[in-house]
């Protein structure tokens, strides 16, 4: 089959996490593969699709997944590409074995394991100079309470993805990153953010991306308590969607490209 290599309108991908064991990990991600195969949404090149799972099952997703169109991303990475780093993983070798982008700076890093701005800046930069994709999640801790909060929350995103990618940009070898906005308080919470929060936010931080020629072709998600429904509401104006575990079941991914394939009919 013949891919369309046209700049794709939305960006779709789903983490994993450590919800899955390593056959359901495989068997989900032929399933996902399956799905992508034949799905007009990105077979036609509308929709770019990416999975992340577990680390040691990377090697047999990324078979699994040949030929799909479906990129292949990891949760993590060291901010060293080699040396005496035990239970750490190079960006290096995650390039090596045909990793396509990063996931960085999720809200459960920054908290369970205590990482600094500092330590995301060189996971960042560690992603760019081994030629993977950053996919860099940013998000406020409170909720607003009112409209007018929204503008503090796009300011306090903003300012989190420039400290996270400064190193990068000062060395001169930063690019195109994939913008995770997931507002702490959604992140497995019931429902995601009100549908116009996101969009609000969503819309800021493009604003911002404009003002930054270094990151240029950078795209942005929404992420948080994610799922079928939500590209359909945001009419358009919702880039993408980071998933979890609403999309354990392949049948929502589905959903979901469904959704887009409408709303490029609609458009």
């Amino acid at each position: 089959m013949t891919r369309a290599t046209a700049t794709p309108r939305l960006t779709i991908g789903v983490s994993l996490k450590m919800y899955f064991g390593h056959a359901r990990t495989i068997a989900w991600a032929e399933a996902v593969a399956d799905i992508a195969r034949t799905h007009p949404a990105v077979t036609d090149g509308s929709v770019e699709l990416f999975v992340i799972p577990t680390f040691p099952s990377l090697v047999p997703v990324r078979a699994a997944l040949t030929g799909s169109g479906v990129l292949l991303g990891a949760q993590d990475l060291a901010w060293a590409d080699e040396g005496a780093f035990t239970g750490e993983v190079s960006g290096r070798e995650l390039a090596e074995i045909g990793v396509d982008l990063v996931e960085i700076a999720h809200a459960e890093r920054r908290s369970l394991f205590h990482e600094s701005d500092q330590d995301v800046a060189g996971k960042v930069h560690a992603a760019f100079r081994n030629h993977l994709r950053p996919l860099i999640c940013v998000g406020e801790s409170t909720r607003a309470s009112h409209p007018d909060q929204i503008a503090d929350a796009v300011t306090e995103v903003t300012a989190q993805l420039d400290r996270f990618v400064q190193t990068a940009v000062a060395d001169g070898i930063a690019g195109p990153v994939v913008v995770a906005y997931e507002p702490v308080w959604a992140i497995g919470a019931p429902a995601p953010a009100p549908d116009d929060h996101i969009v609000a936010v969503l819309a800021g931080i493009e604003a911002h991306l404009a003002t930054r020629p270094e990151l240029a072709g950078s795209v942005v998600i929404y992420g948080g308590s994610a799922g079928p429904g939500l590209l359909t509401r945001g009419g358009g104006r919702i880039g993408g969607l980071f998933l979890g575990r609403f999309a354990h079941d392949p049948a929502a991914i589905r959903t979901i490209l469904d959704e887009a394939e409408q709303l490029g009919a609609d458009a």
